[in-house]
């Protein structure tokens, strides 16, 4: 059975090239334009792994996301690799902190995919 793969991003045409980038490696995708979607689709379809974005409806939905799925003990442990723009946009500089920013990797945009596939493939042991 494929792992499967929640993307978070309202960026449409990125959802595309990586739906078709991991699908390729025989993942199963499933995709959200924002976070109340996204977090609905994680509660139901209970995704292996989450792409998930930051700038979204708010410039820091991608957080308040982060934040629900850690408070959640049901899926709390699905491993987030946070794919965003948000130090370039925003000129704020963000990276993975347990504490603040509870995700597994933070990458900044754009991404190649070989790394992002070792990324993926680094947290889904």
């Amino acid at each position: 059975m494929s792992k499967k793969i929640l993307i978070i991003d309202d960026d449409f045409d990125l959802v595309e090239v990586l739906r078709i980038t991991l699908e390729k490696y025989g993942f199963t995708v499933i995709d959200a334009p924002n976070g109340t979607r996204g977090y609905q689709l994680l509660e139901q379809e209970r995704p292996d792994l989450v792409l998930l974005d930051v700038m979204m409806t708010t410039w820091d939905e991608g957080f308040e996301v982060v934040q629900r799925i850690r408070s959640n003990p049901e899926i709390a442990k699905t491993p987030i690799i946070m794919l965003t723009a948000i130090s370039q946009q925003m000129g704020v500089p963000y990276g993975k902190n347990d504490e603040t920013l509870p995700v597994d990797e933070f990458i900044e945009k754009p991404v190649m995919p070989g790394t992002l596939l070792t990324l993926i493939k680094k947290h889904l042991k």
